[in-house]
């Protein structure tokens, strides 16, 4: 497996965190593989092998691009064969109005929408190996779709602190960093991202744990609950699970496995 990430042009940088590539090299006919939950939404563009998730007992496939909002738990995506993905990642509270779309909670879903158009282009690019040249034509679409439309000053301050803090800090303070009232920013932030503050903050917290344990399996649980402002490694460990569906515990020593050889089925896209 081959992850890189790239940061977005300055323009963008109050809307996207980053612009990353992947490519799945799967040793059998059908593999799968685990995504687990973070603080930031995504838009997905696949290329060769097809993506698909269960569904009602049977596998759907996913059109190309599809969106992965906010997950509250991990999600197992099937493909076959070599696969190749193209991906934006959003803040949760611009992304909506990135995209001109209602906000909503469905974890992935599919949508009728102009960025669509950009399949043909990018496919041409990734079929002659030149990946670099698809995530320029993405960037290049982004800058213009952001042009038009006006980002909420009072949401991007809020989302600041939120991930300054690691979503540590109390929704009072994060409304004091945004200069609004606590129930002007629940509602405003409700609107843009169909989420509440405390939710985000959740999502920002289980992040970090995850990424600390998938980087540093030996870490302590306990000091990591005392840093991100759990009560004690049980509430850590109750939240952890909740999200992930599996213990910290567990969680490290999979990563131990992973850092000698990735599984087939788990990929955890966390930052470097």
């Amino acid at each position: 497996m081959k992850h890189q990430e790239f940061e977005p042009p300055e323009e963008l940088r109050d809307t996207i965190k980053c612009f990353w590539y992947n490519i799945r090299e799967a040793e059998e006919p059908q593999s799968s593989f685990e995504v687990q939950p973070d603080g930031f939404a995504e838009i997905i563009f696949h290329f060769g092998s097809a993506i698909s998730i269960l569904q009602d007992g049977s596998l759907k496939p996913l059109p190309s691009p599809f969106m992965m909002g906010l997950l509250n738990q991990p999600v197992v995506f099937h493909s076959n064969g070599r696969l190749e993905i193209i991906g934006v990642r959003c803040f949760p509270w611009t992304v909506f109005d990135l995209l001109g779309l209602p906000s909503g909670k469905v974890g992935v879903h599919t949508f009728e929408h102009p960025v669509a158009r950009l399949q043909t282009v990018l496919n041409e690019w990734i079929t002659i190996d030149r990946a670099g040249k698809a995530l320029a034509e993405v960037g290049k679409y982004f800058l213009n779709m952001h042009s038009g439309i006006a980002i909420n000053s009072m949401l991007f301050k809020a989302g600041a602190a939120m991930r300054k803090a690691n979503g540590t800090i109390p929704v009072s303070q994060v409304a004091a960093a945004a200069h609004a009232t606590v129930r002007t920013l629940e509602r405003k932030f409700k609107q843009s991202s169909g989420y509440s503050v405390k939710d985000v903050s959740g999502l920002m917290r289980f992040e970090q744990i995850r990424n600390r344990l998938w980087h540093y399996p030996d870490t302590s649980l306990a000091g990591l609950a005392h840093e991100l402002g759990y009560t004690d490694q049980s509430h850590l460990s109750r939240e952890f699970k909740r999200y992930s569906g599996t213990t910290p515990a567990a969680f490290a020593r999979k990563a131990k496995k992973g850092k000698q050889a990735v599984s087939n089925d788990f990929v955890a896209f966390v930052q470097a």
